[in-house]
């Protein structure tokens, strides 16, 4: 009876499904009441040993219909995303997700003898319109003097520029390419040298721009967006899917 019960407390030990704490997840009402998640989640746990659950607090992983979010079914014509924070456990549920037999799971769900969610379908990404104001003429030659001594603004330096750091063509091609010019006084290495008239801090005696700063106004960065806007964007090819 000792040895038994000795045994009994050494798998309920071992095992990670029953002492580990669950991961939140949120979605929407109407996926919450189709039963899908009752469907997927075990599953999930029973592969990995890693628990997830419904909750309303403590959330790292958010279902959700709207953009960002890595598209992972699609619902009565409705595309559901992923959202997991950035954590090992949340990140194995997401490879999960996008994983073929993730994709099976998901397909295999049924209601009434039908399988209303699919995971293998093509997501049309529609760019969002950005509207600058600023003198796009001024904004080529204010990029071309500040930028371009690292990065290849146009055909002016087609032949400048750092090797290590991207065109603004490239640039351009990123989903997040307005947020990444709109910010980047902020971004590595830029912060290091860039003022911008009476929004940075003035540099620091202790720590001087390691080049000649870039000096400018809020004018001339709504010049530059709004050059930078007009640039054609570099084709990058099909984006690399992990599975």
């Amino acid at each position: 009876m000792r040895f038994a019960l000795l045994c009994l407390s050494i798998v309920l030990t071992a095992s990670p499904s029953w002492s580990q704490e669950a991961l939140g997840l949120t979605a929407p009402d109407k996926v919450a009441r189709s039963g899908l998640l009752k469907h997927i989640l075990p599953r999930f746990s029973l592969k990995t040993g890693v628990r997830v659950q419904v909750a309303e607090t403590d959330v790292v992983l958010e279902i959700t219909d709207s953009a960002p979010g890595d598209p992972v079914f699609q619902f009565e014509e409705v595309t559901y995303y992923l959202r997991a924070t950035d954590d090992p456990k949340p990140q194995r549920f997401r490879d999960w997700m996008l994983s073929d037999i993730g994709k099976r799971t998901i397909e295999s769900f049924q209601i009434d003898g039908a399988n209303p969610f699919t995971a293998n379908f093509e997501v049309v990404e529609v760019e969002e319109a950005h509207d600058f104001d600023g003198d796009a003429a001024l904004g080529a030659d204010l990029a071309l003097t500040h930028c371009g001594r690292c990065h290849v603004v146009g055909p002016r330096n087609r032949m400048s520029g750092l090797g290590s750091t991207p065109s603004f063509a490239v640039l351009r091609a990123f989903p997040d390419w307005s947020d990444r010019f709109q910010q980047f006084y902020v971004l590595k290495p830029h912060g290091a040298f860039t003022q911008v008239a009476d929004v940075t801090e003035p540099f620091s005696p202790e720590r001087p721009p390691p080049i000649v700063p870039v000096e400018i106004t809020l004018d001339d960065l709504d010049a530059i967006l709004a050059f930078v806007a007009a640039v054609p964007a570099a084709d990058l090819g099909a984006p690399l899917q992990f599975q």
